[in-house]
């Protein structure tokens, strides 16, 4: 499962930058904002970021922070279950080492992104103007079609990203189960499974590579 969506990572993270947001001119304009600035900074410094990930991934942090949810999906991804047992401390110390996976899981295969086909879907039914889900379809270089469908929702009167599913594929829910199955692996304590959170996802990704 991870192999898969490594492959098509680039494609749902660009896709998502390039699209026009269809629900409200606000939400279109932190769109197109934000992909002139990643697609122009990855097309300068590409070769560099090859050879220097911590520099993409700080690159990455830069342009898609302001424009991410991180506290929300953090704590979709720990849950109540388990943000309710943690501290203040615990929750914002998570939320940074999520951060840093999720500049991660997208910035490797962002790398292998070459201008795909994208094609938006046009919008079904009434919008709602505080969450807006945005439908596609990306068209690989060989040919093979993945539907997407990525959420904004409107936070203190900006857009942010909440969550994609990248071909049936819930990548919140995906890091809710890894979440849980650290809890379940390391005994339920929590300092540990945020202090490796990082290595949680790098693990499940090359397991799945080998595979």
């Amino acid at each position: 499962m991870i192999k898969m969506l490594r492959s098509i990572a680039a494609l749902c993270l660009a896709a998502v930058l390039a699209a026009p947001a269809l629900a409200t001119p606000a939400a279109h304009e932190v769109v197109q904002q934000t992909t002139s600035k990643l697609l122009e900074d990855l097309q300068a410094n590409k070769e560099q970021y090859r050879s220097d990930p911590a520099a993409f991934y700080a690159a990455l942090d830069r342009i898609l922070g302001p424009v991410v949810d991180v506290e929300g999906i953090a704590r979709g991804v720990m849950t109540v279950r388990y943000s309710r047992q943690a501290s203040a401390e615990q929750l914002g110390r998570f939320e940074e080492n999520f951060k840093q996976s999720l500049m991660q899981f997208y910035g490797n295969a962002l790398l292998e992104y070459n201008n795909q086909d994208i094609r938006v879907l046009p919008a079904a039914g009434q919008q709602d103007p505080q969450r807006t889900a945005v439908n596609m379809e990306i068209t690989d270089g060989n040919g093979a079609v993945y539907p997407l469908s990525y959420t904004m929702v409107l936070q203190d009167g900006s857009w942010k990203m909440r969550n994609v599913i990248i071909n049936g594929i819930n990548i919140g829910k995906l890091f809710r189960d890894q979440f849980a199955q650290s809890m379940q692996n390391n005994r339920n304590d929590l300092n540990k499974v945020i202090d490796t959170w990082s290595d949680t996802v790098a693990r499940a990704r090359q397991g799945d590579g080998q595979s």
